[in-house]
């Protein structure tokens, strides 16, 4: 394996989120797409498949650093959801179709939920090769993603939960939480220094439309933050020195489409000073993430990666604005624990957003001029 230059080898110190960022997806290749559907059909074995996903993560990954990126993903190229693919791999785990689930404005297609049907637990790695892949293709930090403990619980609730498996809840987070410690452990063994949580629960709990479905179901939306930072912490716990853990959160992305709205006031106080992560990625791309001032709650030292570019629409944003943006987010968290990034990935799943390539790599670029011009 080609150990990358500039990346972080397991056990020495952690390497932080860099000024510019990708979240993690990015829109998959024409070649990719079509080679997927050559699997699905059995025209083309793992083998071929994986074959060319290599090819593509390895134009990807020198795509980014071409632009001048220090961290870098595999685009999340071997995935068709970035969250379904590893909940389904926990042992205890079903994702299924939900019809009661939130939709996403102004789509009417399929509903996934992540249901618990028995004890979880870690049945093999789920990812561990796949960023083993992506460090020996990179010559900066790669950094990989994965979903949060939260995504079994804050969309389906109680009702997700198989009450014979966990008639008591607090059990589930343990059983979880052991599952996250075995992939986080193997994460590192395999050279991972830089690990990105995604969690969308957060920002969709700051929705009232979110927050009334949850009273409804017979949650607290006030005490949910609590419960499922408490489960991400735990599931952390024991994380190898060196390693920096990021949390993102942002209310909904798919095929352009959003779920959530509604500033970060009323978790912003639990999120920031109850989850024991070193940095978060929000989205700020929009009005509907509302202001900067919940920022005011995040702890000295803890670093912010600010959304402000979209990865939902074409448009290319203006320079100054950027800048402006990151001015104005700077009088509550100090601009040396700042950074920029996308709102999201450009491709939460396989069918990516409404905008070309070509337009995602001109706003990645902007993303890394930008940040080079304000922190110098």
């Amino acid at each position: 394996m080609n150990t990358p230059a500039n990346a972080t080898a397991a056990g020495s110190e952690s390497v932080g989120p860099k000024r510019a960022e990708v979240v993690g997806s990015l829109l998959r290749p024409a070649r990719l797409v079509e080679a997927r559907d050559r699997a699905s059909k059995g025209v083309l074995d793992a083998a071929g498949l994986r074959a060319v996903e290599d090819g593509c993560i390895r134009e990807a990954v020198a795509k980014q650093e071409g632009v001048g990126l220090q961290v870098v993903t595999d685009g999340e190229f071997r995935r068709t959801w970035w969250n379904h693919d590893f909940m389904g791999k926990l042992g205890g785990v079903e994702v299924r179709e939900d019809p009661d689930a939130l939709p996403f404005v102004g789509s009417t297609d399929v509903r996934l939920t992540s249901r618990v049907v028995g004890r979880v637990h870690h049945v093999r790695p789920m990812m561990v090769e796949d960023f083993r892949f992506l460090r020996s293709v990179a010559n900066v930090t790669p950094k990989n993603c994965m979903p949060a403990p939260a995504m079994l619980y804050y969309r389906g609730g109680r009702g997700a939960i198989s009450r014979e498996a966990y008639p008591d809840l607090d059990q589930l987070w343990v059983d979880v939480g052991r599952a996250y410690a075995e992939e986080i452990r193997q994460l590192h063994a395999a050279g991972c220094n830089y690990l990105q949580i995604d969690d969308t629960s957060h920002a969709f709990l700051c929705d009232e439309r979110f927050r009334e479905s949850v009273r409804k179901r017979g949650d607290n939306p006030d005490t949910m933050p609590g419960l499922l930072a408490d489960a991400l912490n735990l599931a952390i716990s024991g994380r190898p020195a060196g390693m920096t853990i990021a949390m993102h959160t942002c209310r909904g992305n798919w095929k352009s489409t959003w779920m959530a709205e509604g500033g970060y006031e009323p978790v912003a106080e639990v999120v920031f000073n109850r989850t024991k992560v070193d940095a978060y990625f929000l989205e700020y791309d929009s009005v509907r993430a509302g202001g900067f001032e919940p920022l005011r709650f995040v702890p000295r030292g803890k670093k912010v990666v600010l959304g402000l570019v979209s990865t939902k629409t074409p448009v290319l944003e203006k320079k100054d604005d950027l800048k402006r943006r990151i001015e104005e987010a700077s009088k509550y968290v100090p601009l040396e624990n700042l950074s920029i990034s996308g709102q999201c990935g450009f491709a939460s799943s396989v069918h990516g957003n409404s905008l070309t390539e070509d337009e995602q790599w001109k706003k990645i670029a902007l993303i890394v001029e930008v940040a080079a011009e304000v922190w110098k």
